[in-house]
C-alpha cells in the first residue's frame, strides 16, 4: 500500500487490510481536496479497532460506558482550521485529530442499512473527518450542513448507497 501523507493509520486489535487502506486513503484524499487542506502540513490519525476497545476509549475519554461505531477527537477549533486554510499554510506537521472506527460495527451497519462494506467504512471516515473539522449533528440545522458535506465527498467518489 502506498504511503498517504494525509493519513496515519493504526490497527488496534484488527488485522491490517489493504482494502481498508485503499478506501480510507481515497476518502481522506478527497476530503482534503474538497476542504482545501492538501497544501497544508496537516494529517489525520485513523485507528481501526474492535468494539471492546472503542468502548474502553469512549468510557475513558467521554465517560460513556458503551460501544459506538466511530469516535472523533479534534485537535483544533473550527475557526482555527478556517484560519489555516485562509492563510494557506501552517508551520509544522500537525494532526487535525484522531478518528477511531469499530470495524465490526462497520460490517454490522453495512448489513443493517443494506449497502456494502465500502460505503459504510467510507461514511464512517468522512463522518469522523467532518467532526474533526468542527461540524456536528446535535441540532438539526447543523446536521443538515454536516450531512451535505459528507454526501458531497461520497458522491464525488461515486460511493453511493
Amino acid at each position: 500500500m502506498k504511503e498517504n501523507k494525509f493519513v496515519e493509520l493504526v490497527y488496534n486489535g484488527v488485522e491490517e487490510n489493504a482494502e481498508y487502506e485503499k478506501i480510507i486513503n481515497l476518502v481522506i484524499d478527497k476530503c482534503f481536496s474538497v476542504e482545501k487542506l492538501e497544501k497544508l502540513n496537516l494529517y489525520i490519525s485513523i485507528t481501526l479497532t474492535t468494539p471492546e476497545e472503542i468502548r474502553k476509549i469512549n468510557n475513558e475519554f467521554r465517560n460513556i460506558d458503551k460501544e459506538t461505531d466511530v469516535l472523533s477527537f479534534p485537535m483544533f477549533e473550527k475557526n482555527e482550521l478556517d484560519e489555516m486554510v485562509q492563510a494557506g499554510k501552517n508551520e509544522i506537521p500537525e494532526t487535525i485529530g484522531d478518528v477511531i472506527v469499530s470495524i465490526e460495527r462497520v460490517q454490522e451497519q453495512a448489513k443493517e442499512y443494506g449497502h456494502g462494506f465500502e460505503r459504510e467504512l467510507a461514511y464512517m471516515v468522512v463522518h469522523g473527518f467532518y467532526h474533526l473539522m468542527g461540524y456536528d449533528h446535535i441540532v438539526e440545522e447543523d446536521k443538515v450542513v454536516m450531512r451535505a458535506k459528507e454526501e458531497n465527498v461520497l458522491n464525488k467518489l461515486n460511493i453511493i448507497r
